[in-house]
């Protein structure tokens, strides 16, 4: 299993905003990555400079948001829905994409219910509930 640090996810991104600044090829990760940062030219910025981005600290109180922590829910979302794991967050997603008419805005409120489920789970100290995440974003695409 594949378990990058902090570092590495952030070099990750870097590269792929470089590679995709520059026009040169990118693998199937860092295509569907450069595909998400081209939805957030925000972060563009935070990603110039891959050594002050492996040494910032997102403290969360400032209102920014962590651009890394934010793009890799991008990507976490992607790959469920993918492989559809946990059962059933494909369809919930793409029926979530279908009633805003926007599979960006699907994914941050999936990231809501994402973030939700962790942290109950932490809070808990027992494992994710992937059920009620499918089941958060499927309430989220019936209302």
């Amino acid at each position: 299993m594949f378990n990058p640090s902090q570092a590495d996810v952030r070099r990750f991104f870097c590269s792929v905003h470089a590679k995709d600044a520059a026009g040169q090829p990118m693998d199937a990760l860092e295509t569907l990555a450069g595909q998400w940062l081209q939805e957030h030219p925000e972060y563009h910025p935070d990603l110039a400079d891959s050594d002050a981005a492996v040494a910032k600290v997102y403290q969360g109180d400032d209102g920014k948001t962590n651009p890394f922590l934010h793009l890799s829910m991008h990507l976490s979302i992607s790959e469920q829905c993918s492989i559809d794991q946990p059962r059933g967050i494909r369809q919930a997603v793409e029926l979530l994409a279908a009633r805003r008419s926007s599979l960006h805005e699907a994914h941050h409120e999936a990231m809501e219910c994402l973030g939700q489920m962790l942290w109950e789970s932490q809070r808990a100290g027992r494992p994710p509930d992937g059920q009620a995440y499918v089941e958060c974003v499927q309430r989220r695409a019936t209302t």
